[in-house]
């Protein structure tokens, strides 16, 4: 992976990682032995930051029991000719190529992207179904769902890469057309949006109570921009409105993307990366908000690799959430740790 030397936050959502300052903590593996899924992480070659498949079995290997992935669309590897509805096709061929390579057992014993979640633009409304459909097909039974981000923000510091998407996308009627291709197909909704957006969120989950989602990142916190300094006013809204979200039956929740910029936490600035008890007391309000809220049984936690990686390493991510989880049973931390996600995501590992 390219080494920065400064902390660049180019997307404007989360530092790029620096491996020479990662490389200044170390530490040893919590609970070695316990099997994880990663249910969210990303693969990459641009803007000078390479993240494939070499540079993710680096982190799983690197001492906790990663047993699976789940890869989560990033625009990766569309296809560059073709109608434009399909060429996020590319992205699922992508990532099933790496899912192959990584099932040969020549990058360790991972089963990297051993569910994938793709893209489907569903403002085609009932067009979107014929890209589904070829997405299923490419991803040659990996395949899961799809994640359409909806994140927006009218502060521009903010919303960093998503400055322009559009406002209210959740509530547009033709992207609700293509939301219903989803569930009759077997597939889920992987949801990225700001804390602010989460009254759209719910009313989407409402009205499509057998469609399968995941709330990413723990709903979107924001600390940065005009959201800085204002930490406890916005964790009582947030906290209010996960509340309302664990309401509605078909939403899952993602315990993690806490390790980027959005949060606001600037651990990126520090002359030294965090230690796992450092990232845990910094996260501990958000993580166990969200789980006395929805229970173990829809949470899940992720590594958000590699925009986390911006902040912490993959040994000291899940060393946090291993000491967030601490006191849980060992039936809670299965959930947490594997089980929701295989279940979510419907993965089938091959001592099963």
């Amino acid at each position: 992976m390219a080494v920065s030397t400064a902390p660049s936050t180019r997307s404007g959502l989360y530092a790029d990682p620096r491996e020479d300052w990662l490389a200044l903590h170390t530490e040893a593996i919590i609970d070695p032995a316990r099997p994880i899924i990663d249910p969210h992480h990303h693969l990459w070659d641009r803007g000078g930051v390479r993240y494939l498949i070499e540079e993710m079995s680096d982190d799983v290997n690197s001492g906790h029991n990663i047993v699976a992935t789940v890869y989560v669309e990033s625009r990766s590897m569309y296809r560059s000719f073709g109608p434009e509805a399909l060429r996020p096709v590319g992205e699922v061929e992508f990532v099933n190529g790496a899912a192959a390579m990584a099932a040969s057992g020549g990058y360790g014993t991972t089963l990297i992207a051993h569910g994938i979640v793709g893209h489907t633009n569903l403002l085609l409304g009932d067009g979107a179904k014929a890209v589904l459909e070829a997405q299923i097909a490419a991803g040659n039974g990996r395949f899961r769902g799809i994640r359409h981000s909806s994140a927006w923000d009218a502060d521009k510091n903010v919303a960093g890469i998503y400055a322009k998407r559009p406002k209210g996308l959740l509530l547009d009627p033709a992207f609700r057309q293509g939301f219903a291709c989803l569930a009759p197909l077997g597939l889920s909704f992987d949801a990225w949006l700001f804390y602010t957006q989460l009254d759209e969120f719910i009313d989407l989950a409402r009205a499509f109570p057998d469609t399968r989602i995941c709330l990413d990142h723990c709903g979107g916190i924001i600390g940065t921009g005009s959201y800085a300094n204002r930490r406890a006013e916005i964790f009582k809204t947030w906290k209010a409105s996960i509340q309302e979200v664990a309401g509605c039956k078909n939403v899952v929740v993602k315990l993690g993307g806490l390790a980027m910029v959005l949060p606001g936490f600037g651990f990126h600035e520090w002359p030294k990366p965090p230690n796992s008890e450092q990232a845990a007391a910094a996260w501990k309000p958000y993580i166990e908000t969200c789980i006395e809220a929805f229970g173990v049984d829809r949470c899940m936690f992720e590594s958000n690799f590699p925009p986390d990686k911006g902040q912490c390493s993959y040994q000291v991510i899940f060393n946090a959430f291993k000491r967030l989880s601490a006191n849980a049973s060992e039936s809670e931390k299965t959930a947490l740790f594997s089980k929701t996600a295989q279940g979510f995501y419907r993965l089938r590992l091959p001592s099963q």
